[in-house]
């Protein structure tokens, strides 16, 4: 099974936080939408003929694709691919764009995941972080999508935001919790050097949370998401019992997948492929029938370090075998001692060959993983 991931680079505004491939100015969108199409049949035998099991239209803000535009990219993904009848559809949506035709669209393009963009239900919140929407096209958008017949709903939700305290975190996530979503994703606010926060904090204007805010609004996520009986899968997601991203899954269980678009990232397990983040440039090549990318050919310490990496954030953890077995590294031999002394601070576990973290351990997932990393 391999996944398959759509970058739809455009947006209506620029939100203040954002650090991802978009343009607002969508004066190529047709030409793009066509390049789209194209590269999914240049990239045809990327997968060798597996069979796709997620598909994921993310931006960008691929709800602002009209009815026709993603209907072409979905017939010719089924006429290319082969799909599995069971397949996870996820379309990224700003609640704003969620009326009753444009989610009647979506249920006939095929979609049968949506994860919508909310970030916060607090006004002001929202304008500080220039979103489009506010907090009434916010519960209007869930209550939309549940009568249009969405019963998988993902919703992001940002913490350790400058100006919101503990109490409006707390109340944040009541809220969502009370629209009953099937899957939570929630971030910490980074302060990203090229967007308008980044050039806020460069001025002085702006500074981020302290580490020890952000860790204990982080302690609340996970203790309500828990109470209200949300599984933590993975370090920044939560859902109810079966409802996990199959998608995201497929990257933490190094599964195949396929990224077309700008900026779009592929994996095989033996490359990596990095689609120009240029969209100028992604129309001209495809042109020119030329694949977009960069090819980063993986080391064995890469392979290594990604499985490290991914697992380790994830509920079923790292599987200490399979380091062993298939990448030919034994991590409890080669890190001994420090995992001796992780495990004396109660930060992680190891269980039928397999290293967990533990609650505590949660706090500092990425270190722990970089210090267990291959240095090649």
């Amino acid at each position: 099974m391999a996944g398959l991931y759509i970058h739809i680079p455009f947006c209506k505004q620029a939100c203040h936080y954002c650090d991802f491939h978009f343009s607002t100015n969508q004066s190529t969108r047709r030409d793009l939408i066509a390049c789209i199409n194209r590269e999914l049949e240049l990239q045809k035998d990327y997968l060798h003929q597996e069979i796709i099991n997620t598909i994921y239209f993310g931006g960008g803000t691929p709800s602002l694709l009209s009815a026709e535009e993603l209907n072409k990219i979905v017939e010719s993904i089924h006429s290319i691919y082969k799909i599995s009848e069971q397949a996870e559809i996820t379309l990224e949506a700003n609640p704003d764009d969620l009326s009753e035709e444009k989610l009647k669209e979506l249920r006939l393009a095929g979609v049968n995941r949506l994860s919508i963009g909310i970030q916060s239900f607090n006004d002001a919140i929202l304008a500080f972080f220039n979103r489009a929407h506010n907090s009434t096209e916010a519960f209007n958008s869930v209550a939309r999508a549940r009568a249009a017949g969405f019963d998988n709903i993902s919703i992001d939700l940002m913490y350790a935001i400058p100006g919101q305290s503990h109490e409006l975190w707390q109340k944040n996530m009541e809220l969502a919790l009370s629209l009953h979503p099937e899957h939570i994703s929630s971030y910490t606010l980074t302060i990203e050097e090229k967007t308008a926060f980044g050039q806020w904090a460069k001025r002085g204007k702006l500074k981020g949370v302290e580490e020890e805010f952000a860790a204990h609004e982080f302690e609340l996520l996970m203790n309500t998401m828990s109470t209200a009986g949300y599984e933590h899968y993975e370090i920044s997601n939560f859902c109810k019992p079966g409802y996990h991203s199959k998608h995201n899954s497929n990257y933490w269980r190094q599964q195949n997948y396929l990224g077309i678009g700008p900026s779009a990232h592929s994996y095989n397990g033996v490359s990596r492929q990095f689609n120009v983040s240029n969209n100028a440039a992604y129309i001209r090549l495809l042109h020119e029938n030329k694949i977009p990318f960069e090819l980063e050919t993986l080391t064995p310490e890469n392979k290594i370090n990604e499985f490290i990496f991914t697992t380790l954030r994830t509920s079923w953890g790292c599987n200490l075998n399979y380091l062993k077995t298939h990448l030919n590294y034994d991590l409890i031999k080669s890190q001994g001692p420090y995992l001796k002394d992780l495990q004396e601070k109660d930060l992680i576990s190891i269980n039928d060959e397999r290293l967990l973290l533990t609650h505590k351990g949660k706090f500092l997932a990425d270190q722990i993983a970089s210090d267990l990393f291959v240095v090649s």
